[in-house]
């Protein structure tokens, strides 16, 4: 019997290895922009810099993003829906590179 409230006493003990660490992700895991609700938030690549965008719409040829620019306006982008994002935590993340360092001024608050 195990002193272990939650442990069972016939499982055994498990060694892992440096990729059982850090698994990749299975292709079903991987978020799309298609996946996400409308009203999500997430940082979008644009040509020089990084911009918070909105879902503002979501059909099955595309999906209509609302982002912010840095002088006050928003403007309207069309993305398809099978984009890869990536996560940094709980960040979604459309495009590549480092976007903490590519924030524009308006929002390096971040």
């Amino acid at each position: 019997m195990s002193a272990h409230p939650l442990r069972s006493p016939v499982q055994a003990d498990v060694t892992a290895s440096t990729d059982d660490l850090f698994p990749a992700p299975r292709a079903a895991e991987v978020p799309t922009l298609g996946a996400l609700p409308i009203g999500a938030r997430l940082v979008l690549r644009c040509r020089k810099d990084w911009r918070d965008a909105t879902v503002a719409a979501s059909a099955p040829e595309f999906v209509t993003l609302s982002v912010g620019s840095p002088s006050g306006r928003n403007y309207r982008v069309r993305r398809p829906p099978d984009s890869l994002l990536t996560l940094e935590g709980s960040i979604p993340v459309l495009g590549e590179g480092c976007w903490r360092a590519g924030r524009v001024r308006y929002d390096a608050r971040w």
